[in-house]
């Protein structure tokens, strides 16, 4: 049975978890039925947004991301804090289809009542970042979590997408793994608030030591000097340095409110966030509208061919589209 937007509102406001994750497949659905009712409940909804730190983690495969976030994220519903997390699962270009594994990788995690799960696949979207996780993440806030944790696929440019949606992001790397500073990928590292060398455990701790120092002297040639990342060691496994890594964010969380860092920086990012909406409803315009979808092919394939130059094909794109008076789609 279909619930209204009232009812959705109430039920997600008074902690109802069902509600909440049958309010994250509304506004996640591409119907243009759900997509109303969806930006109508988060509008109702917005008043309740922004009080939760944003947190994005990202990192290689095999770089223990699940195991730090359930072990982090363990460490904070016990210090009385709601956790969502947010995972998006990489989509098959050809079938579509993605894993949606992560609840089985936190079953400790998935099992507390003051965290929330919801995995979700990236689809199409460029960086590998779900095309709602903004909408979502809006909708946990609404929903009394205060710390919000975003786990991208780790590959492309799914951190910078994270990075536009996030108050900090946390870059987990490995140690022993080569030659750490060849690994550095310098827009990654340029847009970390904080590097994470997790497995130091066991054996691994003094190559992880080593490997936090490396990063250290890295992010001294990437970034000012009052806006150095910090550098921490951790083991998921045995819960060391876990208290470090939040007490930094703390510090770092206090210090954007006090200065207004914070306020604009989520400021940007919203605005930032509709123009790249803009964007998507004109190329969904351009697949839609069958006049301007013939003139794109036909641009297409004559810029294919080297018979008529990308800035003219696109201006035809566009001036048909200008022309067709046609209203964006959506």
């Amino acid at each position: 049975m279909a619930l209204s937007v009232d009812a959705l509102a109430e039920g997600l406001v008074a902690g109802n978890r069902s509600m909440l994750a049958r309010a994250i497949t509304l506004v996640e659905s591409n119907r243009p039925d759900h997509e109303a009712m969806g930006q109508a409940l988060i509008t109702r909804l917005l008043p309740r947004t922004g009080g939760a730190t944003r947190i994005g983690i990202t990192g290689v495969p095999g770089v223990g991301k699940s195991a730090f976030i359930e072990a982090f994220g363990s460490l904070l519903t016990t210090a009385g804090h709601r956790v969502a997390v947010l995972s998006i699962d990489p989509s098959s270009m050809r079938t579509g289809g993605s894993i949606l594994g992560d609840k089985a990788r936190m079953m400790k995690l998935s099992a507390d009542p003051n965290a929330f799960i919801r995995p979700s696949p990236s689809g199409s979207v460029l960086g590998g970042i779900a095309r709602k996780t903004r909408e979502t993440m809006l909708l946990c806030e609404a929903a009394g979590y205060d710390i919000v944790l975003i786990e991208t696929v780790g590959v492309g440019q799914s951190e910078v997408a994270v990075a536009s949606m996030t108050d900090l992001l946390l870059v987990l790397m490995l140690a022993g793994a080569g030659d750490e500073l060849q690994g550095i990928k310098r827009g990654l590292m340029e847009r970390a608030n904080m590097i994470v060398v997790t497995k130091a455990d066991g054996r691994n701790v003094t190559a992880a030591s080593i490997a936090a120092s490396q990063y250290q002297f890295a992010m001294r040639l990437l970034h000012e000097p009052e806006d150095l990342p910090e550098v921490v060691t951790c083991s998921s496994v045995e819960g060391t340095g876990l208290d470090r890594i939040w007490t930094l964010i703390n510090e770092r969380m206090r210090a954007a409110e006090r200065s207004g860092a914070l306020k604009a920086k989520r400021a940007e990012q919203a605005t930032a966030w509709m123009w790249t909406l803009v964007e998507e409803k004109i190329r969904e315009t351009l697949r839609q509208t069958e006049a301007i979808r013939t003139i794109a092919e036909n641009a297409e394939q004559q810029v294919r061919g080297g018979t008529m130059t990308p800035v003219l094909g696109a201006g035809a794109i566009v001036d048909a589209l200008r022309l067709s008076g046609v209203k964006p789609a959506g």
